[in-house]
């Protein structure tokens, strides 16, 4: 019932004055430590150990009476219902609740969204921005009697249950698809059929290295960069670069379906499939692999997929910090192929019906997760 608009024995209170900031100094020995680490963002899932341990920097107490709140700007969502005796960082601030505030309650007050954004908003300091905590204990908290906070904790843990359930039903079929994927595309390079053809690079395609510029934020044709390719191999849409036009630029624009590797970083080796986006040159770190023998270039995208071709980058590649990966290398790489087009496209058809479903379920699953 409401009674002047406001729901019956409902109350809006200071949360300073239903909890207080409990910033006791540990001086125990053998205690469970709990880090930003150990507290799982959104869940309040503890994914520490209960081993004691002791660290250097200083520490607060806490105990299963407590809600530990992480207030560093990244680890807002950070917040834990330990069940144990411990002690924690002090960026983790152990909240003791009043008799008037079920604990549980809390946690899922600041679990919100709103809440998280008002609290935020207090945040200070420009390399770690730092929740202030007296500010938040100055916000008003709405509370019910403590059997409707029971309830309300009741309904919600009932629903983010659910909500794991989902998400972990969507991530294991989403595992199941790449796996089958994976597997399919090492089955189809790894045992290749007697009308195949086996041979390197340097035998069938010609390459090409790209173009030295600045990269800018306008200009005539967008430039494609090693940071451009995804790890999945596709063009990433956004942060375009670009460049003016110049004298060579058709030497070095790209068409659609070609095929570029990147040579060097973290993404060396990945192999890109450009689609016809729009006007685009590719940099100097990148390599144009142009087939002078009748293959697909989509068929040679999906075996830069397979363990075959990774085996031969990782191989072939020099360097530690900054794998290289150029065109001599390049060159050397096999490439197992069926000699006729149509089984090619026939290759590329199941592939491509196998990734349009791991595409599929990568969108259920994040919508679930977001």
């Amino acid at each position: 019932m409401r009674k002047g608009g406001k729901l019956e024995g409902w109350k809006v209170e200071r949360l300073g004055d239903v909890c207080e900031i409990d910033k006791i100094p540990n001086r125990k020995k053998n205690l469970p430590y709990v880090g930003l680490e150990h507290i799982e963002s959104n869940t309040g899932k503890f994914i520490g150990s209960t081993e004691p341990q002791s660290v250097k920097s200083m520490t607060f107490n806490f105990s299963d009476k407590h809600v530990l709140y992480g207030r560093l700007r990244p680890y807002l969502k950070k917040v834990l219902l330990p069940d144990f005796e411990g002690h924690c960082s002090s960026e983790i601030f152990p909240l003791k609740v009043s008799n008037q505030l079920d604990r549980s309650f809390l946690f899922h007050w600041l679990l919100s969204d709103e809440t998280t954004e008002k609290i935020n908003a207090t945040s200070t300091g420009a390399r770690m921005p730092r929740a202030n905590m007296n500010t938040v204990l100055d916000f008003e908290i709405p509370i019910p009697p403590l059997p409707e906070q029971q309830r309300i904790v009741s309904v919600l843990d009932e629903a983010f249950a659910s909500i794991a359930q989902a998400k972990s039903n969507a991530e294991r079929n989403l595992v199941n698809a790449r796996e089958l994927f994976e597997a399919a595309v090492n089955e189809i390079f790894g045992n290749s059929g007697e009308e195949w053809e086996e041979k390197t690079i340097e035998e069938i395609a010609d390459i090409e290295y790209g173009y030295t510029d600045k990269a800018q934020g306008s200009g005539k044709f967008r430039y494609i960069r090693i940071t451009d390719i995804d790890k999945n191999g596709n063009l990433i849409p956004g942060n375009k670069m670009y460049v003016d036009g110049f004298k060579e630029a058709s030497n070095f624009l790209l068409q659609d379906g070609d095929l570029l590797m990147a040579r060097t970083g973290a993404t060396f080796a990945k192999v890109l499939l450009y689609e016809d986006f729009e006007p685009s040159v590719f940099a100097s770190y990148l390599i144009r692999i142009k087939f002078t023998e009748k293959i697909l270039n989509k068929l040679y995208w999906y075996y830069s997929k397979s363990k075959l071709y990774w085996g031969q980058a990782n191989q072939l590649s020099s360097g530690s910090a900054q794998p290289q990966f150029n065109g001599g290398a390049l060159k050397q790489v096999v490439f197992p192929y069926p000699k006729s087009l149509a089984e090619q496209r026939a290759i590329v058809g199941r592939l491509e019906a196998l990734s349009a479903e791991t595409g599929r379920l990568e969108e259920i699953y994040e919508a679930k997760v977001t």
